[in-house]
């Protein structure tokens, strides 16, 4: 089966976390804390690989970076792609 995504990248909103781990001026080891008082476990590591793209995203993990960045699941996707949820 072909992948959504083509090329090597394994997630569309790694740019995004980055920019607004950085805007917020956080560590990734501060997001994986905050993450984990969620019961979401994503160590610092992890971060730094869906930052770069070379780790895919579970929905709820998409769920806990919302809620530690405060915006939307559709704002963490980059501006090139937007996600339109009216069915």
């Amino acid at each position: 089966m072909a992948r959504i995504i083509d090329g090597e990248t394994m997630n569309m909103v790694g740019k995004k976390v980055r920019f607004l781990r950085k805007n917020r001026k956080m560590s990734q080891q501060q997001v994986s804390d905050k993450l984990e008082t969620m019961a979401i476990y994503i160590c610092r590591g992890s971060i730094s690989r869906i930052e770069d793209g070379q780790r895919t995203v579970s929905d709820i993990e998409l769920f806990g970076l919302s809620k530690v960045f405060n915006v939307s699941i559709s704002e963490l996707y980059n501006d090139e792609f937007q996600v339109d949820i009216n069915f």
